[in-house]
């Protein structure tokens, strides 16, 4: 059966959280932990159980797999990264939630984007 992004949509904001942290680079628990934290400003502070256990549903969905760590960085952390069915499924959710926002905006829920 060929792969559908669909099919894992939607996703809840804990995974797409943790996606969005693993776009740029691989990264272990602590500093996926430590990157939502910052980008949502404090909004969401994952506990390390939330975490290791979406991971592991993640892996099990091969939309995440185990990377190695970047040069110079503490070996003995597991470092985790995206796939690219995990990439397609984040850029398949990013845009569901455009869509969203856009149906907000054009019920002026939301005022229009800037220029």
């Amino acid at each position: 059966m060929p792969f559908s992004p669909e099919s894992h949509l939607p996703l809840s904001h804990v995974v797409y959280h943790i996606l969005l942290s693993l776009s740029r680079a691989p990264a272990h628990g602590y500093g996926i932990i430590k990157d939502v934290r910052e980008r949502t400003h404090g909004r969401l502070d994952l506990e390390a159980g939330t975490l290791y256990a979406a991971i592991k549903r993640l892996r099990d969905d091969e939309l995440l797999e185990e990377g190695t760590a970047p040069e110079g960085a503490d070996r003995r952390r597991r470092y985790y990264g995206l796939t690219a069915a995990g990439r397609t499924v984040l850029k398949a959710e990013s845009e569901r939630l455009a869509e969203l926002v856009e149906m907000a905006r054009s019920a002026r829920i939301l005022p229009q984007a800037g220029p």
